[in-house]
């Protein structure tokens, strides 16, 4: 894992350069907090959706997934059925895969459920954030991910492993995982300390 330089003179981690696709998402969304409830359903989604397969090609389908999931508004997903999936399933611009569907669908109501509870799902995810640390070495999976996992999986969410529960952190800033020299990760460090969490009421 480096830092490097890429063409416009901009420092970026080693992933964040290698295609235009990456550097605007490294640039201008991984690791800045986000307290959106309907951005963290996304997020959780895609993760699932990206299992087995690349981050950017689900990147690249992003648009057409937030088409065809209402801007993941869970309180719309959650009352999708079995017409939605078949008409998914036909759907060439996302990634049709059955379980995947049926998972995006089980978790906005889980979703719905988590807001009844604790008010927002944004109140539950960023319970887990972890003490802030300077990543020598960026891991896969943290004992905080492994919890929020755990978590999310006793209230029914699926497609959530302690891996993709910790991917999720990362791109919603729960963590600043932006290498040191890396041009983004001051922005974000400040865009950590101006954050208000969710709390739960």
């Amino acid at each position: 894992m480096e830092v490097i330089v890429g063409e416009d003179d901009v420092a970026r981690c080693w992933w964040g350069g290698s295609s235009p696709d990456y550097r605007a998402y490294h640039d201008d969304e991984w690791g800045m907090p986000v307290a959106d409830e309907f951005r963290l359903f996304e997020k959780l989604c895609l993760e699932g959706f990206q299992s087995g397969l690349s981050w950017l090609t689900i990147l690249r389908k992003r648009g057409d997934f937030r088409r065809v999931f209402f801007d993941f508004n869970y309180e719309i997903v959650a009352d999708m059925g079995e017409e939605d999936i078949l008409r998914l399933l036909k759907d060439a611009s996302i990634v049709r895969h059955r379980g995947k569907i049926e998972a995006t669908i089980n978790n906005a109501q889980r979703a719905l459920a988590v807001a009844a509870d604790v008010g927002s799902l944004g109140a539950l995810v960023w319970q887990y954030e972890p003490a802030d640390r300077a990543p020598a070495v960026i891991p896969a999976v943290t004992d905080e991910s492994t919890a929020l996992a755990r978590e999310l999986k006793r209230r029914g969410f699926r497609f959530l492993g302690p891996t993709t529960a910790y991917a999720f952190m990362q791109a919603m800033g729960l963590v600043n995982d932006h290498l040191a020299g890396c041009e983004a990760r001051d922005r974000v460090h400040g865009a950590r300390q101006r954050f208000n969490r969710p709390s739960a009421r």
